[in-house]
């Protein structure tokens, strides 16, 4: 139950910060040169991991060499888990490629899976009062 409940808390803290960036992209959406942000999914490789020897699954990296930033690649922009957003669809004369209509639908896919957490939290703690002998779990 510890592992269900610590995933819920895991997602929750990404949705979070999910909702932070893209409430920052809304407020740039009029700023020359701001490029959409996200934050990267978390990774299927943490839940794979245990304490005692088990295997363990990396993310690949991608580290830019000096033939790469001659044949003009940048560095992507990360701050952690957060990174330039790939699934734009325009990009203004300005350079600005947030849209606000994408932004959106993006705010409301982490509100729909927010409440889900938040109910699969619920069911949880209401499974572990029934388990107690508790009435009212649910």
């Amino acid at each position: 139950m510890t592992d269900l409940i610590g995933g819920i808390t895991r997602n929750m803290k990404h949705l979070s910060e999910r909702q932070r960036v893209v409430a920052e992209n809304i407020a740039n959406s009029e700023t020359p040169g701001f490029k959409a942000r996200e934050v990267r999914a978390p990774s299927f490789a943490d839940l794979l991991q245990t304490g005692s020897g088990g295997g363990q699954v990396a993310r690949p990296q991608v580290k830019l060499t000096g033939g790469m930033a001659a044949l003009g690649a940048r560095a992507p922009i990360s701050a952690g888990s957060v990174m330039l957003d790939a699934n734009t669809t325009e990009t203004k004369p300005d350079g600005n490629n947030v849209t606000l209509e994408e932004q959106l639908l993006k705010m409301g896919q982490i509100q729909a899976d927010f409440a889900a957490m938040t109910n699969l939290y619920r069911k949880s703690q209401g499974l572990i009062q029934s388990a107690l002998g508790r009435k009212g779990g649910g």
